[in-house]
């Protein structure tokens, strides 16, 4: 997948939820938010109406630290390599920047919402690359075809919303990369086994 350039709004996005880990969300103002950002508050509200339309951009920084990763990715690495090393970072990344009260918020705000569900939305960055890695591990015969790539794709992306999910409902009190490193190789021990 081609590298594109952080763009003013992933900038804005990423500042915001930087911000608000670090001030919480009620102490995070639009104005903070412009200065790390370094844009405009026309630019600001170009793209957003708020600080209240920043909390459904939670995705947009998953998708941003899975592209940040994938840059890194050595080519040689298996399927399987790929999708734990990229599950573990994403996961320490959410348990050390991301205030645990804004993920339960949009994971239960996705259950009811009418409008785009980003947590689902297959045109996002996260379900390309893990599409293209699945398909990758299938064509390599490193997983068995015994189920489609959508269906793996499925799998191990509801493996992860899951194990989110369980975590926010715990309220933190575990390492959420730690137990996925010991959960994750047993669901793609079954990818190469087949299912």
């Amino acid at each position: 997948m081609p590298r594109k350039k952080q763009t003013t709004k992933s900038r804005i996005v990423k500042a915001a939820w930087n911000l608000f880990y670090k001030n919480g969300y009620d102490n995070t103002t639009v104005e903070d938010i412009i200065k790390l950002s370094k844009t405009s508050k026309g630019t600001f509200y170009h793209y957003f109406k708020g600080k209240d339309a920043l909390l459904s951009t939670l995705s947009d920084l998953f998708d941003q630290k899975y592209e940040e990763i994938n840059n890194t990715l050595d080519p040689s690495m298996s399927a399987r390599e790929k999708l734990l090393l990229l599950n573990h970072e994403l996961f320490y990344m959410i348990e050390t920047s991301i205030d645990l009260n804004l993920l339960a918020s949009l994971y239960s705000s996705q259950l009811i919402t009418r409008d785009n569900r980003s947590l689902l939305d297959d045109d996002r960055y996260y379900f390309q690359l893990v599409t293209e890695i699945i398909t990758a591990g299938l064509k390599s015969e490193e997983f068995r075809s015994t189920s489609s790539a959508g269906e793996l794709v499925k799998i191990y992306t509801m493996y992860e919303r899951a194990l989110l999910y369980d975590w926010a409902l715990c309220e933190g009190k575990y390492s959420l990369s730690v137990y996925s490193d010991k959960l994750l190789p047993h669901v793609l021990d079954n990818f190469e086994r087949g299912i």
